[in-house]
């Protein structure tokens, strides 16, 4: 989960979220220090799940700068059978893997890695993901950089979450420009503070 980037001196405050749904219900998410980083906020997660439903049994997902962890984590409380969480910042890769530890959450896996070169390594075929989670940072240009990598590792059937600074629509940059969502609609979308936060779908 990404924000913006800040000055030093607005870095988020060490503390705690806590895991809203399913069988983690109420386990905390320590949220390490480290410039940029801020969980999705309950109210978004909340409503995010319920545009997905509360059982996720079986599906694949991936959680792309996955920050705190607490997308992928609800992903799992909820029944993903597999979890890939990629985060470049070694302390907060460090803090997902104490609490996975402490879930003995098997499912998931937490990798250290650049998400644009983590997505541009060879994958298997068939690693293709139900679900996938998309926080970069706000304003900069990874978004659009790694959108066409990302449509690709959809299934035909995928969703694509997508937490930005500013409303998407997909006749506007960066989403118009990926033609690898050309096949995409934007089936939900809304707004808590400066987050907003989109579901894209493939046409049915």
């Amino acid at each position: 989960m990404r924000a913006p980037r800040r000055p030093e001196s607005h870095r988020a405050s060490s503390g705690q979220v806590r895991i809203i749904g399913g069988h983690w219900k109420r386990t905390p998410i320590a949220v390490v220090d480290v410039p940029g980083l801020r969980p999705t906020p309950d109210r978004v997660r909340e409503t995010l799940f319920n545009w997905l439903g509360q059982d996720l049994t079986g599906w694949r997902v991936l959680d792309l700068f996955a920050g705190t962890g607490a997308l992928g984590l609800e992903a799992a409380s909820r029944g993903a059978s597999a979890v890939t969480m990629v985060e470049r910042e070694p302390r907060a890769v460090q803090a997902l893997q104490a609490v996975c530890a402490r879930l003995q959450a098997h499912q998931v896996n937490c990798v250290q890695a650049d998400t644009a070169q983590w997505l541009s390594r060879a994958h298997p075929a068939e690693s293709r993901f139900d679900l996938i989670l998309l926080d970069p940072p706000f304003g900069g240009g990874e978004l659009a950089a790694c959108l066409p990598a990302v449509a690709a590792r959809l299934a035909d059937h995928g969703l694509l979450y997508i937490e930005w600074g500013e409303p998407l629509s997909m006749s506007q940059p960066p989403l118009s420009s990926c033609a690898a969502l050309a096949g995409f609609e934007l089936h939900r979308q809304g707004r808590a503070g400066q987050v907003h936060y989109h579901l894209l779908r493939r046409t049915p």
